[in-house]
């Protein structure tokens, strides 16, 4: 049986009007799990900021909240890059107002064992995921100390920040640094009105998936047979669960992480499979410590 299906798409998990006149930033935005948020913010009044590397992404995300009503706008912005960061804040604070909610879902992520693992992977993801999402949560936060005013953020985390997560060594230290962060600015920043939150994702297919993974045969029901729950995700869900966290009705919870899974990362404790080791996991071949170049 497992647990019951959410209601549909178009459905509003607070009152109507929750956030009218509020702003909402979602970095990556425009794709996968990021715009799922920020419809969900759209659906109920807000207007949103999509801030996006890619003008494909923030194409297809403006094109996703202006379905729904309402005023927003996407910005290319790189979270790397502080000096980019206030450039885009000084961008949506023209033209929408002072955000108020900031969601922190840009990410980078890839494979690979951790003994295969170059300088530069690590440096790249750590640099997106953790520096990133610091930098970004300082430009809020400074903006709204100096302002007097309260705001919200929200944290996109993963369930390997508790576990570890082998063959993504770089992406579980650095969201265990992001788990760590929102405990520590929620401490900080709540005597100034600021709550800061994370949200951790569970098994949620959607459109925007690489190819590679919507090639699986019968992926869907797979996964549902991995949950507790008995089913996976859809994304809509994981937008309500933003929505709420950033809303007058959740002002007294923050330094919490929220795990939105059906109760999957808890099976982990349980009865497991036999272990397989990463690289045979990946079909890599023993480790080779001078393996050839690439050509360019």
């Amino acid at each position: 049986m497992g647990l019951p299906a959410p209601p549909a798409i178009g459905a509003n998990a607070l009152p109507a009007g929750t956030y009218d006149g509020k702003v909402v930033i979602v970095t990556g935005g425009g794709t996968g799990l990021g715009k799922a948020i920020a419809i969900e913010f759209a659906r109920i009044g807000a207007s949103v900021a999509i801030l996006s590397r890619g003008e494909e992404h923030r194409a297809a995300g403006l094109a996703a909240v202006n379905a729904v009503g309402g005023k927003h706008i996407a910005l290319p912005c790189d979270i790397r890059d502080a000096a980019a960061i206030a450039e885009a804040f000084d961008a949506v604070t023209e033209q929408l107002g002072l955000p108020d909610v900031l969601v922190n879902n840009a990410a980078g992520n890839f494979p690979v064992p951790a003994e295969d693992m170059s300088p530069n992977a690590w440096r790249t993801v750590t640099d997106i995921v953790l520096n990133g999402t610091f930098f970004c949560s300082r430009e809020f936060g400074r903006r709204h100390i100096e302002a007097e005013t309260p705001g919200s953020i929200i944290n996109i985390g993963a369930a390997y920040a508790w576990t570890g997560g082998p063959g993504f060594a770089h992406s579980s230290a650095a969201k265990a640094g992001v788990k760590n962060m929102t405990e520590t600015l929620a401490v900080e920043w709540g005597p100034y009105g600021i709550q800061v939150n994370g949200l951790v994702p569970g098994l949620f297919p959607h459109d925007d998936e690489t190819a590679n993974i919507k090639s699986v045969p019968d992926r869907r029901n797979s996964e549902a047979l991995r949950c507790p729950g008995h089913r996976v995700g859809q994304p809509h869900e994981l937008g309500w669960a933003a929505t709420f966290l950033a809303s007058p009705f959740a002002s007294f919870i923050s330094g919490h992480t929220l795990v939105v899974d059906g109760a999957n990362w808890q099976r982990r404790a349980m009865l497991m499979p036999e272990f397989v080791p990463i690289r045979e996991q990946m079909s890599k071949g023993p480790f080779d410590p001078n393996p050839p170049k690439r050509s360019s």
